[in-house]
């Protein structure tokens, strides 16, 4: 078996083992649910054993509300919500903010419908951030704070915008007056300052909390590669828990649900994230508080909350508490900026993987490509580029290595015919051929064995990151982020008929242009060395370019260009170092000499 034959494949099946077994080896550490400290740390935050409302008791917008109207059924007033970025509007019925689409982003390419990200508790799905305040004193029970159904007044503002904020007032019976101040900026950070004025006589405790909850699993692409659930921050330290995960939490009686709790000492935030969306509640930095991920089963629903410190209001003062609430996509440059405002590891709100050191600064440096590029697929070629020239010391190394290899076949021969089947003696005269020559024959798998976590991380990049999704390249490629639509069974559009669907059998052929060109690619350059003189390695390496056409014919099209380009770039750096290393590739030969040999078989 010839010696760079032997590399490739060992650094291709060692490489794949390797990313095979990570997730075995360093599965993701188990969360601690150890229930006695968890009890301990409620009551270290809420005193009197009180606990913010379990939201499967929260009323429908479409109830009666007394005193809106006359008619019965009246459904509650709404406040709109108009950004650059978002439309929507809340329910003076809790103050929930709980209508909310993203302008700038359609569930299609045909652009017909925005992308709904949170929807009232009378829809399918319900998905809403909700706030209040949970008694702490003996002399004040629920009814007498603003919750799930307390119907707000509008006390100053008519709609919600970049600086046009929305004030709710609420007054109890105690002489308590509870305000809300809701703003939101040009993108997708809301702003909730709740303060509450103390017109009465006594002394009062009161714990301020923040509520994400979505009503039913929701319905999640379930990758492996891919997290979606909750997802937070404790103090510098990410958790992240499936959808599916939440039923294993321990059951708290007091709590009503399945419950998760942790003790946030300075920053934080937890919140539930898409592949591409995400909903976080965020305390201002430096506060501590507790922070809760728990699932109702008796509802199914699925439930973060922030749950701050208790707060002593008394006779003739006010308080207030400042949460943020984050609601929309998770674009690279808005994320970061708001890390860089002082969110703490915002920015791993993203799914970065493993890989997380090689996938940020990949996706960094694309990202700036793009901004002069203006194009996505131009930007991953140009990326490809510069990932080939940083590894251009390590491929010189190999190819210059393979080239010598190359020009001591004919020693190498003289050598096997004088130790015959005595493969010790040849071994060791191989070995001192090589030390002799100055050559390393593993030198060839380096390349290869860094170009495995390199593509891992770009598909990862390309996949998760949501400045890939609906990003055109040239002509049919409409989206980088989905596979190329082009199918070889209709000719590529010029037979009148549709492509198969896909997860049918036809649809595992239907490759497109982009993976044909792949395939083209690594044939050609799998043909600048001579086949294997092994028939079954022959045959192997005669079939990995057309079986790696396939595989990879229904992966995103932002991946296959950069292999694609991979290819190109490495054929042109292979032909070029080994040639001025006295070997120029016999690439025609190589081709003709493969053909024959098929041709023999066949006869």
């Amino acid at each position: 078996m010839d010696g760079q034959n032997k590399n490739l494949i060992f650094a291709t099946v060692l490489s794949f083992f390797v990313i095979l077994t990570w997730f075995f080896l360093f599965p993701p550490e188990e969360l601690p649910q150890d229930i006695d400290n968890t009890i301990e740390l409620t009551s270290d935050i809420n005193n009197s054993g009180l606990l913010p409302p379990v939201v499967n008791t929260i009323s429908n917008d479409s109830q009666t509300v007394a005193g809106l109207s006359n008619s019965k059924g009246a459904p509650a007033p709404r406040v709109e919500i108009s950004t650059p970025n978002l439309s929507g509007s809340i329910s003076l019925l809790g103050g929930r903010i709980d209508q909310l689409e993203l302008k700038n982003y359609y569930e299609t390419l045909e652009k017909k419908k925005n992308v709904a990200l949170l929807s009232p508790t009378d829809s399918s799905n319900a998905y809403y951030a909700l706030f209040g305040w949970t008694p702490g004193s003996t002399n004040l029970n629920y009814d007498q704070v603003p919750g799930p159904t307390t119907l707000w007044g509008i006390e100053r503002g008519s709609s919600i915008g970049p600086n046009s904020p929305v004030i709710l007032k609420w007054e109890n019976n105690q002489g308590l007056v509870f305000r809300r101040k809701i703003s939101v900026d040009e993108n997708f950070m809301f702003s909730i300052e709740q303060s509450v004025e103390n017109k009465s006589s006594k002394n009062f405790d009161l714990q301020p909390y923040g509520i994400i909850a979505r009503h039913g699993e929701p319905d999640v692409i379930g990758f492996f590669i891919l997290h979606e659930g909750v997802v937070s921050m404790t103090d510098g330290e990410l958790d992240e828990v499936d959808y599916d995960d939440m039923p294993d939490f321990k059951f708290l009686p007091r709590e009503a649900a399945n419950t998760n709790i942790s003790k946030v000492s300075e920053n934080g935030w937890i919140g539930f994230t898409d592949k591409y969306w995400m909903t976080a509640l965020i305390p201002t930095p430096g506060t501590p508080f507790t922070s809760v991920a728990k699932y109702v089963p008796s509802a199914e629903v699925y439930q973060t909350e922030t749950r701050l410190k208790l707060v002593n209001v008394a006779p003739g003062n006010t308080k207030t508490i400042s949460t943020k609430l984050f609601a929309g996509a998770k674009e690279w440059a808005t994320i970061k900026n708001y890390e860089n405002e002082g969110i703490n590891g915002f920015l791993d709100s993203i799914d970065w993987g493993m890989f997380f050191f090689l996938t940020k600064p990949i996706f960094a440096v694309l990202y700036w490509l793009n901004s002069f590029i203006g194009n996505m697929g131009f930007s991953i070629i140009a990326l490809t580029f510069l990932i080939k020239a940083l590894l251009l010391p390590l491929a010189y190394k190999s190819y210059v290595s393979m080239a010598k290899m190359k020009n001591l076949q004919p020693e190498m021969e003289k050598i096997k015919a004088k130790t015959g089947d005595d493969k010790k003696k040849l071994q060791v005269e191989m070995m001192a051929l090589y030390k002799k020559e100055k050559v390393n024959p593993a030198a060839g798998c380096l390349p290869i064995l860094l170009q495995i976590p390199i593509f891992f991380s770009l598909y990862k990049v390309i996949f998760v990151t949501i400045e890939l999704r609906h990003e055109a390249w040239v002509g049919w490629i409409k989206d980088l982020s989905a596979p190329d639509p082009s199918s070889i069974l209709n000719l590529f559009g010029l037979l009148p008929w549709g492509t198969p669907e896909v997860g049918t059998i036809f649809a595992l052929v239907s490759i497109g242009v982009l993976p044909i060109l792949l395939g083209i690619s690594m044939w050609l350059q799998q043909k600048l060395n001579p086949a294997p003189t092994d028939a079954t390695q022959a045959m192997i390496f005669a079939w990995m370019p057309w079986v790696f056409m396939f595989m990879l014919g229904s992966f995103a099209s932002g991946l296959v260009v950069y292999w694609i380009a991979n290819n190109v770039m490495t054929f042109g750096q292979q032909y070029a170092i080994m040639r001025s290393q006295g070997y120029t590739p016999d690439l025609f030969g190589n081709i003709k000499s493969s053909l024959k040999r098929k041709k023999s078989e066949k006869k």
